[in-house]
């Protein structure tokens, strides 16, 4: 297994650890946790397990190989660069830069520029054939400055924050305004631990922003929406993203036409811009959660979305589901929502 650091979104404070645990665990890698920093999480796991984050994870910024790390103190730093192989990170020939990057307001006596220039010297003294390309650098060497620490290691990935932007709801040619975010949506779906071909099933489908994220990571979905109107806009905005779905269902959660589904996760209808046809949000939650029992099998998950104020792992605990982790993320003044993990026991 090989020494990992992976660079977290600061967006969230637990969502990004728990979501690349979630990445780890739905495709099944064996991994070995060394530390939790400020948005940044060490472990140790095989080096294939980059590409699954890269391709999966919403909350992950930047994967990469470790070499070293320190208290965050120039001259700690230097010692431990000058004792570090670089043979795993550089060619003898390659073209390299070196950033760094720092988490808040951490070690502000460490100017960001000047380590970089010390280290991209030391690695020119170690490796006199390779050169500095700062703009299109065959190998990126990374450090980051966080709570009082200093890890240095290579780049494996970088995951670009452009494709969620573009799949933000107002650039859907189908929009409502309590569709989610692209981001958000793609790490609840992490979170239900799908793996690549299961059915991702989504009873209040909306604009269809959970099934296009599921479909994105290689996974099969069904939605299902009472309202016709919004089940033919999450057909316009599946196809936009030349997604086909396996179907798109007009129904009553209280008596959904499926027998077995891999896993379920769901925002459901909440707030003034939503319709709950006169039944409250716990009384959707609560027929959601009666009718999943018959389409889950064992140890498999919900994960959902609903207002802080309804206590929703309560709820889930009380129809028998086991209630694995709730995110609380902050919308705006009179909404904040829980995003809640239950398991079928």
């Amino acid at each position: 297994m090989a020494k990992l650091f992976f660079f977290l979104s600061g967006e969230h404070e637990y969502l990004p650890a728990s979501e690349l645990k979630a990445v780890l665990e739905a495709e099944g890698f064996d991994y070995e946790f060394s530390e939790k920093l400020d948005q940044v999480i060490r472990l140790e796991a095989q080096l294939g397990c980059v590409e699954v984050v890269k391709r999966r994870a919403a909350f992950t910024r930047v994967c990469g190989l470790e070499l070293f790390n320190c208290e965050a103190e120039m001259n700690t730093i230097i010692r431990n660069m000058r004792a570090t192989s670089l043979d795993e990170a550089l060619g003898e020939k390659e073209s390299f830069a070196v950033r760094v990057k720092r988490v808040r307001s951490y070690a502000p006596k460490i100017g960001e520029m000047a380590l970089e220039r010390t280290l991209g010297r030391l690695v020119q003294d170690r490796n006199p054939a390779a050169r500095v390309n700062l703009r299109n650098p065959d190998r990126t060497l990374l450090g980051i400055v966080t709570e009082n620490r200093f890890i240095f290691g290579a780049k494996l990935a970088d995951i670009p924050a452009k494709p969620f932007v573009e799949r933000r709801p107002r650039r859907k040619p189908f929009f409502h305004p309590s569709a989610m975010q692209a981001k958000l949506a793609r790490c609840m779906v992490n979170l239900a631990k799908p793996r690549e071909g299961d059915l991702v099933f989504d009873p209040f489908c909306g604009t269809g922003t959970m099934l296009i994220e599921a479909s994105l990571i290689g996974c099969r979905i069904v939605g299902m929406d009472i309202q016709r109107r919004m089940a033919r806009g999450s057909v316009r905005n599946l196809s936009h993203f030349k997604i086909k779905p396996e179907g798109i269902i007009v129904a009553d959660m209280r008596s959904p036409p499926l027998t077995e589904v891999g896993s379920i996760v769901t925002d459901p209808p909440y707030g003034i811009s939503s319709t709950t046809l006169k039944r409250t949000t716990r009384q959707i939650v609560e027929e959601l959660l009666v009718a999943a029992n018959e389409m889950l099998k064992k140890r498999r998950r919900i994960c959902m979305a609903s207002p802080r104020t309804l206590e929703i792992g309560h709820i889930g605990t009380m129809h028998g589901y086991k209630h694995l982790e709730s995110h609380f993320v902050y919308v705006h003044r009179s909404l904040t929502r829980e995003i809640v993990v239950f398991e079928k026991v």
